[in-house]
């Protein structure tokens, strides 16, 4: 039997290295995938590795393993250096037959460790991408970025404010500008009045955060959120006069990364579910002071509805480059 080695940080995986994967398992009868990590990465490694399993999880001769990259050592010659690294592979992993790699360092690391090597697209010019560009350019190589992968990219956009200031018309028409998905107010589809209880504003809290998650596995780069929980606090408190603890711990659940605060400067549109039109500077107010008391940036957003559309897309346009 034939083993393989595949060694990386994967952070994050990316087509280029799910090709050398494929690629290294075609070659051997059994692959071990060795994700190196260390407390400071950029990208948590449970995560990292969670992707590597989902992806390779119908591949049964594809054996993903973690390595703590604890030994390495950079002020040291190649040589010196990859045979520190076979050291701990031996110590770590059974006998490896073939190393793959894309990288420089791959034929000093196979000599080290006594194995084979084949190079794979050492050039990159099949797959023009690494991680460092992924991460600091997410969206402009979204293409290599597989399905697992790119939720975490993705920019979710909440729509907040009081009553009738067009956050749900807004998220709506911007998810389909962008072809993209946007999370309506779930609260609507739960309750038929606001005579509600506790049970049904917690119903509610983790419908939200579930429909965020959920959308945001779905959506193309970005995801817009008509309202969040802040608002389910904001709304429980004066219904009910309390917030179950159970509200603060989904707000910390789900960051969003741009709030647009949605002005009282449109006409009011009554409906059986709002009930502070004869309030609205006093709630647009709470609503801005939450933000602020939490310390959260926001884009505040006026003007007729055209305007309002055309502010709001320059903003997204900028985010998306």
């Amino acid at each position: 039997m034939k083993r393989g080695l595949v060694i990386g940080k994967f952070m994050p995986i990316h087509n280029g290295h799910i090709a050398l994967i494929n690629f290294a398992a075609s070659h051997c009868d059994e692959l071990i995938v060795s994700m190196s990590f260390t407390p400071d990465d950029k990208i948590d490694p449970v995560l990292r590795f969670e992707w590597i399993k989902e992806i390779f999880k119908d591949r049964p001769g594809i054996k993903p393993a973690t390595i703590a990259d604890d030994f390495d050592d950079e002020t040291l010659p190649l040589n010196e250096r990859t045979n520190i690294w076979a050291i701990r592979m031996r110590e770590v992993y059974p006998k490896i037959d073939i190393l793959f790699s894309s990288e420089f360092y791959g034929a000093p690391f196979a000599f080290n460790l006594q194995a084979e090597h084949i190079l794979f697209d050492e050039p990159r010019k099949s797959i023009p991408v690494s991680a460092t560009l992924i991460r600091n350019h997410p969206f402009q190589y979204w293409e290599f970025i597989p399905k697992e992968v790119r939720p975490y990219f993705v920019k979710k956009i909440c729509f907040y404010g009081p009553e009738s200031t067009g956050k749900s018309t807004m998220a709506e028409k911007m998810a389909l500008h962008y072809h993209t998905a946007f999370v309506p107010e779930v609260a609507r589809e739960l309750i038929t009045s606001n005579d509600i209880t506790v049970d049904d504003i917690i119903k509610i809290g983790i419908a939200q955060t579930e429909r965020v998650k959920e959308k945001t596995n779905v959506a193309n780069k970005i995801i817009f959120c008509d309202t969040d929980l802040i608002t389910t606090k904001i709304y429980s408190r004066y219904y009910l006069n309390e917030i179950p603890d159970i509200l603060n711990d989904l707000e910390n659940e789900i960051r969003y990364d741009l709030y647009f605060l949605l002005d009282i400067d449109i006409e009011w549109v009554a409906d059986h579910l709002r009930d502070f039109g004869d309030r609205r500077l006093e709630m647009f107010n709470l609503f801005k002071a939450e933000l602020e008391n939490r310390g959260i940036d926001y884009i505040q957003i006026s003007g007729n509805y055209r305007e309002r559309e055309e502010k709001i897309k320059k903003i997204i346009d900028s985010i998306l480059v």
